[in-house]
């Protein structure tokens, strides 16, 4: 993880804005798990979309409740 954020930061630096440099790592990311799951020759079926969607959004909550925890914010939604 830490290399694709180094190099998420080093994009930025070079002028990319964050919002492309994240939109990039989604794709990027977005292309691996397919290709993890259904390989070079062929794409995720709408199930397979559904469990890969739920499994970013679970990570997603995850990441976002340890930033709560380690800034001393309240448990509630943003």
């Amino acid at each position: 993880m830490e290399r694709f954020i180094a190099l998420a930061n080093t994009m930025k630096n070079e002028g990319v804005s964050t919002r492309v440099v994240s939109a990039a790592l989604m794709t990027a990311s977005g292309v691996y798990a397919t290709y993890s799951v259904a390989g070079n020759s062929g794409g995720l079926h709408e199930s397979g979309v559904e469990k890969v969607a739920a499994a970013y959004k679970q990570n997603l909550e995850n990441i976002q409740r340890l930033k709560r925890a380690e800034s001393g914010e309240d448990q509630g939604d943003a």
